[in-house]
């Protein structure tokens, strides 16, 4: 299988260099990287290193991945963060979950980088979520068969709980395929918010979207 790692990013100039630089051996393999930004206004698009593929995309996380998975020529499309790190080797890993044709789709167990020490609890529970519920966060590095994702349309044009919605609808194909290495995530978010508070937040915003209130009115109360 060959692959395709769509990055959406906007003002990650701090951040890309690092993860490209990761990825520098996958691309040496055979991976295409695309990095799809939203309008970065930053210095993102002049630290890309050659064969890099920088894609002007509509501003949003959904619309910037679709926009990249459209320009894929893998047929394993591979979404991740640019504030994630990666485990060795994790094109290799990628391949043997997908082989076999049990799964088409899958993610990564995931680890929250920062000070407060409750982040290393949240990211075991966001782990034993995603396993019980066949659920997925963008955090997670989703990866799927472009295949799959085309037929069921790709990432639902919506403002905040594209991952959700999407694993939702790739659920009913397969189970995923749970990677137990890790990819490490900033916790800056919940840093600058506060864990407690951030954890709130995102549980009532889980209930709300699943109660059905609009996911416009989700995303301004996100921001």
């Amino acid at each position: 299988m060959s692959l395709s790692i769509i990055i959406p990013a906007l003002n990650e100039a701090a951040n890309l260099p690092a993860l490209l630089a990761e990825l520098a051996p996958l691309q040496a393999r055979g991976a295409q990287i695309i990095v799809a930004d939203g309008g970065s206004t930053d210095a993102s698009r002049a630290l890309l290193p050659a064969g890099v593929l920088w894609l002007d995309a509509p501003r949003g996380r959904a619309r910037q991945m679709n926009a990249g998975a459209a320009q894929a020529t893998g047929t394993v499309l591979w979404f991740v963060h640019a504030d994630t790190r990666l485990p060795a080797a994790a094109d290799q890993l990628i391949d043997a979950a997908l082989a076999g044709g049990r799964h088409c789709w899958g993610r990564f167990d995931l680890r929250i980088d920062g000070r407060p020490w409750l982040l290393k609890v949240v990211g075991r529970l966001i782990n034993w979520r995603s396993r019980l519920t066949s659920i997925a966060t963008g955090d997670q590095g989703i990866f799927v068969l472009r295949r799959r994702f085309e037929a069921i349309g790709g990432y639902a044009d919506q403002p905040l709980m594209e991952d959700i919605e999407l694993c939702t609808r790739l659920r009913q194909l397969s189970r995923p395929a749970c990677i137990g290495m890790r990819l490490s995530t900033s916790g800056r978010r919940w840093e600058q918010r506060g864990v407690w508070r951030t954890i709130f937040l995102m549980w009532r915003l889980r209930w709300a979207y699943w109660r059905g209130v609009p996911v416009a009115q989700l995303a301004e109360a996100y921001r």
